[in-house]
């Protein structure tokens, strides 16, 4: 999985760097082929300090979306992670419910006829 980091009107810190890579990371036990994610921070009224965090997550056939805004980056990311882990969920189980598992299948043994 590609991350890419891009922070508009400021240079992101390694420690919020981190912190986003680490988050990103756990979306990993939700699917397994995730190809891309972009992390969009930026930040609106600089005297109100609002920080938009926004995820953009590919995936075969689809491109997942989520943002969130908070006072806090890591907070803003930890928000946004938590609506995109929602969605693949809600992929996973629309793929289980409409195509579930083979059930397996018990094999009888033949029948012998001892006459």
């Amino acid at each position: 999985m590609k991350v890419s980091i891009t922070a508009r009107k400021f240079k992101a810190r390694e420690q919020l760097k981190d912190f986003i890579l680490a988050e990103v990371d756990s979306l990993d036990k939700f699917k397994d082929d995730i190809l891309d994610v972009e992390v969009v921070l930026s930040f609106q009224h600089q005297k109100e300090s609002v920080k938009i965090a926004e995820l953009i997550v590919k995936i075969p056939g689809q491109v997942l979306t989520g943002s969130d805004e908070t006072d806090e980056f890591e907070t803003s990311v930890r928000g946004a992670v938590n609506k995109i882990e929602r969605q693949l969920q809600k992929i996973k189980s629309k793929r289980t419910e409409h195509y579930p598992a083979a059930l397996p299948v018990e094999e009888s043994e033949p029948e012998s006829d001892n006459d």
